[in-house]
């Protein structure tokens, strides 16, 4: 069995303030290590599980952050951003059996998660697909789906764990935190950990065809900016045209065509 692994860090457990995930900031280390060891945590319970090949995409920031010596052996560490439209599951394919995403977090205009944003934090108000409210789970999920490997788990705050639920209600989730205006309430790390490891191990030794997202024959993708400037920018993006001034609809059939679309106009 073939894992892919997708690691943010703003659902890390307990993760609250934008220094935690600032590699210039001084609480950044503290975190950094956090993310890791989840990592290691969702390694250990696919190992369990009879993956015999774990690749993991550094999905946060810099793409930088994960410390690669504390990983297990033969799982393979992607760094950096390569400029490939799949982002944050750069190199998924369809040689891979299943996709599981770490640390993810609520989506852009959700108060689920003090940290809560849909590819940029500075940048993007809203993102809809089809009229649903998008996230970077969503987004990226969709890829996989489209390569025929199913999301089979996902840890991360209350709010992206229910959007996982609505979307597909076999996909594992865990719950690190919740959030509450400006403040998380978060379970305690080695618990997290733990929780993390066995619900990986369980999640990969059941079903996982019926953990495919569905992925929509067209696609409608709205994007409200935060300045007028950056969606007039956007607007110039082929097949893409404003609805107000800080909104730009994109049309499309390909999902590949959606992530190009972020990839330039976000």
């Amino acid at each position: 069995m073939k894992v892919y692994i997708s690691a943010d860090i703003e659902g890390i457990t307990g993760a609250t303030h934008w220094n935690e995930t600032d590699k210039n900031k001084s609480d950044y280390l503290e975190f950094q290590n956090r993310m890791t060891d989840e990592v290691v945590s969702a390694c250990q319970g696919a190992f369990s599980a009879g993956a015999k090949e774990i690749w993991v995409k550094d999905a946060h920031d810099s793409g930088r952050n994960i410390l690669a010596e504390k990983l297990p052996k033969n799982v393979k560490l992607i760094r950096g951003w390569s400029g490939h439209p799949f982002m944050m599951v750069q190199e998924l394919d369809d040689s891979f059996d299943a996709l599981i995403m770490i640390g993810y977090h609520a989506r852009a205009g959700s108060g689920g998660n003090p940290l809560a944003h849909t590819m940029s934090s500075s940048k993007i108000d809203t993102m809809t697909i089809n009229d649903q409210w998008t996230s970077e789970f969503y987004l990226h999920g969709l890829v996989a789906a489209s390569l025929n490997v199913p999301l089979v788990f996902l840890s991360g705050d209350i709010d992206i764990c229910k959007e996982v639920s609505e979307v597909n209600h076999h996909i594992a989730t865990h719950a690190t935190m919740l959030g509450v205006g400006n403040s998380t309430i978060s379970m305690q790390p080695t618990e997290s950990r733990k929780a993390i490891k066995e619900k990986v191990k369980k999640a990969l030794s059941g079903n996982l065809i019926n953990r495919l997202l569905s992925v929509p024959e067209s696609f409608q993708v709205k994007v409200r900016y935060m300045k007028q400037v950056d969606a007039y920018r956007a607007s110039h993006y082929p097949s893409a045209k404003l609805i107000d001034s800080k909104t730009v609809l994109f049309q499309c059939t390909d999902i590949m065509d959606v992530m190009t679309f972020v990839l330039f106009a976000v």
